[in-house]
């Protein structure tokens, strides 16, 4: 849908929440600076599963997708927690015993899979797929506030992160969105992006940004694809991330 091909004063469903929120609320969010709390720096010890470098995204001879269409946001979830805790992409190695693993529980392949990367980072997302999906049906995927709640309990390391609905056919909440995450990404924090189309659909991660764009990764690929600004604010990504409309962002705290 390049050249934003899509209405572009149609709400998607969380657009509708982003603007009942700014009704009932106010526009508080304008009102406060952008700012990114401080988390103690990893970058010695840091083994990220994912990078951001453009294209294939590989490990221990696997591609670094999502195990199945309800796993985005645990692909997403597991990325972030290895760029924030180098214990989680040890385990994904082998390199870890359970006791020793972020989070204390061992990553069990399904019977009859061969044990390699691939099977622990298979079995690693179905897990985390049912540790934050508690209150929430599985086959939906997992929602942004379960998203939050699983870094909060599970990845202590990559600090807060809080639920902001976007509504993308508003050129102010949509900068404003755009601006945050810059941010976020301007001081090397990773953020969490949900997709769709009037319903919301699929997790990415946004990874850095430069001059031309952003950097993020797309688990249904496994892939780091670079999406420009103006691409955002046309609604022109389906053609890269799937989908083409901006539903919410998970900042950093």
């Amino acid at each position: 849908m390049a050249g934003g091909g899509q209405d572009l004063g149609m709400r998607t469903v969380c657009g509708l929440g982003r603007r009942l929120q700014r009704l009932v609320g106010g526009n508080r969010s304008a009102a406060v600076p952008v700012r990114v709390a401080e988390i103690r720096p990893l970058a010695g010890a840091r083994r990220p599963l994912v990078t951001d470098r453009l294209g294939d995204q590989r490990r221990g001879g696997a591609r670094l997708d999502q195990v199945d269409g309800t796993t985005c946001g645990s692909a997403v979830l597991v990325a972030l927690a290895a760029w924030a805790d180098p214990a989680e992409t040890l385990r994904l190695e082998g390199e870890l015993g359970s006791d020793q693993a972020a989070g204390g529980t061992a990553v069990q392949p399904a019977a009859g899979l061969a044990v390699g990367f691939g099977a622990r980072f298979d079995a690693r997302q179905k897990q985390v797929h049912r540790e934050s999906t508690r209150f929430w049906p599985r086959a939906l995927g997992t929602s942004p506030w379960g998203m939050a709640a699983w870094l909060r309990r599970h990845a202590p390391a990559a600090g807060p992160y809080r639920v902001r609905l976007v509504d993308d056919s508003s050129p102010e909440d949509l900068t404003d969105a755009i601006e945050r995450t810059a941010a976020a990404l301007a001081a090397g924090r990773p953020v969490p992006l949900l997709i769709g189309a009037f319903v919301p659909r699929h997790y990415v991660l946004a990874l850095a940004a430069n001059a031309a764009g952003w950097h993020i990764y797309e688990p249904g690929s496994g892939q780091v694809r670079l999406v420009t600004l103006e691409q955002l604010r046309t609604h022109a990504v389906a053609p890269i991330l799937g989908f083409a409309r901006w539903h919410a962002v998970l900042l950093p705290g």
